[in-house]
């Protein structure tokens, strides 16, 4: 079949570059496998290509003169340029975009080098055993195709295409390195010295030169290194300054052209010195179809950018998050004092929802009063420095994540990952015995406080029965509900990174501090301690507000669309069932008792279990920590528990 291919094409090259491109096309159609995931079946076509070609000298001379001529008369730096880097549309319009495309693809123009790659590599999961093929498989093709003997015209114009890519991207990297938004994180990038400033310079000198040396393309290596080690260093400086999405997308997009450029120099090195540049155009050729089958593609887009923005945003929780963990047995008992606290403004934020429930009103009005019975509830209890337990997850997520991320997967650093999720469970068993223990007798109190006040309890029998059978585990929903709930607790912690990155990016601490009005309603001082402490709690302010919103508008939310929607959380399930059970005379079947015990300790395992899960999977993916990590992670996470089981519930020695 490849021969009848050569035999094909190779009289009619001759006539012009558009047969170039359909040998080309022919020629990946039959490497191409029956599926991607057939790479063993692709490595084999290749190396019979390969066979092929030194068998039939004539045969790689057709490949050689159709390659070269697909550079001649065609506008191919868009393709070493653009392909593979982020744009700078916004990060809806880019959206945007590529949905419009996907659905209305462009018409090639055969004028420009990209949209030839596009006709040849016209499938859309070309990516998969094009990158699967072994490097060496393809510096074998590459080396059979025998350029040196090719034509010098030819040849000094695919290097001049390289040249100009070079050209084209090391302007855009120094605009880029002089964007408004990175000046005012970095201040130092409007100097003259700035290495985003001087590699142009030194790329342009570079390009006039007629016979570059070793030395000048070592001198062009260390001033992209430059750039790449300082864009990596405003990255991480984001972590503590705040980041937006705009600036997100454009430190990602200086890191691709860093990288792109590294590139292209890496192959007119070998083109112009005469060393081996075959790995470095089969790098460049998997970087460009990984790019060509994602061009369009929405989730993908999606992915990337939400990862870096979500890095960004665990970070800031996972500073949060270290406080949130009892390392030593002092640590262990001040949460459990802490979570007891919040157990006695949860047995009133109980009360209150009860009372708003006894009026019966509107799906809205009743929704906008549960939120802000919750919200301002869990705003008060952070205020008092009290704990809710469930609350922990989302922020000791990225912390765990943090760690997996530093310290990869070696037997030492596992060990100690293990040890860290062992205080975690430790922390969290204790905060919810702390809610719990707290809530019940508080809840019990206050219905005998009113019992003896009123001569009634709080709540009367039928709607005691209500509340712990809408509790039980084997005749309601509870579970799901639990689930609901788990789903708002991590949605609240990535809005309290989120605002801890806004205040952070915004400098709204600093803003505050200098309001002139401020100053003069409470003082200088007191303005200043209040900056401070917006500094330090706005997100957890934030998220605790909303993590209430999002409670009290579930059930509204499932009345209003006629679905089964409500929440569970253990707290609040503790705090029913103990105004229930007193409301009872303590006089319940043990069917109904066990219901309550049993509904309180799965709905506290299902909100742990639920929001944890979505928050440490959500802080794996923003660091793209590897699977084999996990793997080796878990089979040892399982093994202490197994040996050591007390550490992962009792206080720490």
């Amino acid at each position: 079949m490849l021969t009848t291919i050569f035999e094909h094409h190779a009289a009619n090259l001759a006539a012009g570059d558009d047969d170039a491109i359909a040998l080309f096309r022919s020629l990946v159609d039959e490497l191409r496998p029956a599926r991607p995931s057939q790479i063993d079946d692709a490595s084999k076509s290749i190396q019979a290509l390969c066979f092929l070609l030194q068998q039939h000298p004539h045969h790689a001379q057709v490949v050689r003169h159709a390659f070269l001529q697909l550079f001649v008369g065609k506008n191919g730096s868009s393709l070493f340029s653009d392909q593979g880097i982020q744009s700078d549309l916004g990060f809806f319009a880019e959206s945007y975009r590529r949905l419009s495309h996907k659905l209305l693809p462009d018409a090639p123009d055969n004028r420009y080098l990209k949209d030839v790659f596009a006709q040849i590599f016209h499938h859309a999961d070309d990516d998969e055993w094009v990158c699967g093929v072994p490097e060496s498989v393809w510096c074998d093709l590459m080396q059979t195709m025998q350029m040196p003997l090719a034509d010098q015209t030819q040849r000094d114009l695919a290097t001049q295409t390289f040249k100009d890519a070079l050209q084209i991207l090391s302007y855009r990297l120094s605009a880029s390195g002089l964007d408004p938004e990175l000046v005012c994180q970095h201040e130092d990038l409007e100097h003259k010295d700035s290495p985003f400033i001087r590699q142009n310079i030194e790329i342009q000198s570079f390009l006039n030169l007629s016979s570059p040396n070793a030395t000048d393309f070592e001198r062009l290596y260390a001033g992209l290194k430059q750039c790449e080690q300082l864009t990596q260093q405003i990255r991480r400086a984001n972590a503590h300054t705040g980041t937006s999405i705009a600036l997100t997308a454009l430190m990602q997009r200086m890191l691709q052209q860093i990288r792109r450029m590294q590139l292209l120099l890496d192959i007119l090195h070998g083109l112009l010195l005469r060393h081996d540049v075959h790995p470095s155009l089969t790098q460049l050729l998997k970087t460009l179809v990984v790019a060509e089958c994602k061009k369009n593609d929405v989730s993908d887009y999606w992915r990337q950018n939400t990862e870096l923005l979500a890095l960004r945003i665990t970070e800031n929780a996972s500073h949060t998050g270290e406080h949130y963990i009892a390392q030593h047995r002092h640590e262990y008992f001040k949460l459990m004092r802490s979570a007891m606290g919040a157990g006695l403004i949860i047995a009133l934020m109980g009360m209150i929802k009860i009372v708003i429930a006894s009026h019966h009103l509107p799906p809205l009005s009743e929704a906008i009063l549960f939120s802000l019975n919750y919200g301002l509830g869990f705003v008060f209890i952070h205020m008092l420095h009290f704990t809710v337990a469930t609350k922990q997850p989302a922020m000791t997520a990225a912390t765990i994540a943090a760690t997996v991320d530093v310290n990869g997967h070696d037997r030492e650093n596992v060990n100690k990952l293990v040890t860290i999720v062992a205080q975690t469970t430790s922390s969290q068993t204790i905060a919810i015995l702390g809610n719990v223990l707290v809530v019940i007798p508080v809840c019990m109190a206050i219905d005998w406080g009113i019992m003896q006040w009123s001569g009634q309890h709080f709540i009367n029998s039928d709607k005691a029965l209500a509340l712990l059978e809408s509790n039980h585990p084997l005749t309601s929903l509870t579970v799901l509900y639990a689930a609901v709930a788990g789903v708002c607790l991590f949605l609240s912690g990535l809005i309290a990174g989120y605002h801890d990155n806004l205040a952070a990016y915004n400098r709204i601490p600093e803003r505050i501090s200098h309001l002139a009005w401020l100053k003069r309603w409470i003082g200088a001082p007191r303005s200043a301690r209040l900056a401070e402490y917006i500094r330090h709690n706005l997100g957890a302010l934030a998220g605790n507000f909303y993590f209430g919103c999002l409670l009290g508008f579930a059930s509204g939310l499932g009345v209003m669309l006629g679905l089964p929607l409500d929440i569970r959380h253990v707290t609040f399930v503790a705090a029913f069932s103990g105004y229930a059970i007193s409301a009872l005379d303590f006089h319940l079947s043990h069917f109904l008792l066990g219901g309550a015990i049993a509904g309180i300790v799965l709905v506290a395992t299902v909100n742990l279990l639920t929001s944890f899960g979505l928050a440490i999977y959500i802080a794996m993916k923003s660091r793209q920590v590897r699977y084999q990590h996990w793997k080796v992670f878990f089979r040892s996470l399982l093994k202490a528990l197994w040996q050591h089981p007390g550490k992962f519930f009792l206080p720490p020695k």
